[in-house]
């Protein structure tokens, strides 16, 4: 099965509410899809999110990247050379970690129809079915209380609350969001890197101290202040997650080494895809640090990958990959069937992607 040819395409979903971080506030899914071509007439799929405020990888870095250098290196190359093809991938091009984890999902996608064996099966097959949290985006404490309830409404019992902004009041949200939740719903923080390292103590420290249960807090100060990162971990009553601080595996290894943090959020945007995702998967296994297996906000395609890694290994115990349910609508075929919390992975080929709603794609 060899590679004939790369095509592109964007597509645009509707979100059901906007989504507001730290960092932006945006009102739909703009992502750019993969389609790598072969002689066997087999496609595969990837996907990959304009995220530029975390990744720096906007759509035109992301459609430049692969057209002028991933695009060229791959063709002409045999899938069943997995690791020649996965290795062109990362080596032809610096940076660029979404476009690169587009078409890496994309050729596992070929690789497991190649071999008619689901990626999930491939790289581990520990479950089959998983459950996400919801995020709760950063709004006011009325506001996100009102959001709280809609999602337990939809079966939810863990919710991701993003905060940051305005620190200040970041303890009245979470307040609010613990009250109309109840006692029995787990909830764990999103910063963003908002605060401060001793801002984030004292943060944290006075949400536990007013009993709001917090069972981690993801990425409470700037990605690239490691030492923040330990300072809050070593004093925080809750757990810290890493997750901006984390793109490749040797930031991975890093702060496992140094225990920067309790915790690594797993996402296949910012270490370049699957290929990246199990050398830090294999790290956290060594030094025992559990995994979330994360998204940024994307379509089904990406997510549907992620689940697939997801299902994979055991050492991925915490689950974000709500993107597909915090849209209006679900234009793709095929894939793991998102069933608001739940989740189960396909057992077709490859990652099971069938293809798109006619229309849906403009393609590039």
């Amino acid at each position: 099965m060899k590679i004939t040819d790369v095509k592109l395409a964007k597509i645009s979903i509707p979100l059901r509410v906007p989504f507001k971080t730290a960092l932006r506030s945006v009102d739909s899914v703009e992502d750019v899809i993969v389609e790598i071509l072969t002689d066997t007439g087999e496609v595969g799929y990837g996907e990959a999110p304009p995220t530029g405020v975390i990744t720096g990888d906007t759509a035109g870095a992301i459609i430049g990247a692969i057209n002028d250098h991933i695009a060229k290196s791959i063709i002409g190359k045999d899938i069943d050379d997995l690791e020649d093809v996965l290795q062109t991938i990362q080596k032809c091009i610096v940076h660029n970690s979404s476009a690169k984890a587009a078409v890496d999902m994309a050729v596992y996608d070929l690789y497991g129809k190649l071999y008619k064996i689901p990626v999930h099966k491939l790289l581990g097959s520990a479950r089959n079915k998983i459950v996400t949290d919801i995020t709760i985006s950063v709004n006011p404490p009325e506001q996100m209380a009102v959001d709280t309830k809609d999602a337990i409404k939809r079966g939810y019992d863990c919710l991701k609350v993003k905060v940051g902004i305005d620190p200040e009041l970041d303890v009245a949200r979470l307040t609010a969001v613990r009250e109309a939740a109840g006692d029995d719903v787990l909830i764990r923080i999103d910063a963003n890197q908002a605060w401060s390292p001793k801002q984030a103590v004292r943060i944290l420290n006075a949400m536990q101290e007013k009993g709001l249960q917090i069972e981690l807090v993801e990425q409470p100060v700037k990605a690239d202040d490691i030492d923040g990162l330990k300072y809050v971990t070593e004093r925080s009553y809750v757990p810290v997650l890493a997750d901006e601080s984390v793109f490749s595996p040797e930031d991975a290894l890093r702060i496992m080494q140094v225990h920067a943090a309790d915790f690594i959020n797993i996402k296949l945007m910012k270490c370049g895809g699957i290929y990246n995702a199990l050398k830090i998967i294999s790290a956290a296994e060594v030094y025992g640090v559990e995994c979330m297996l994360g998204c940024m906000l994307e379509g089904k395609v990406s997510v549907n990958a992620a689940v697939e890694l997801a299902c994979a290994k055991k050492i991925i115990t915490k689950i974000d990959l709500d993107g597909p349910v915090l849209c209006k609508e679900d234009p793709i075929f095929g894939g793991a069937v998102f069933n608001e919390k739940d989740i189960t992975v396909s057992d077709a080929p490859g990652m099971g992607i069938e293809g798109f709603e006619e229309g849906r794609l403009v393609y590039l």
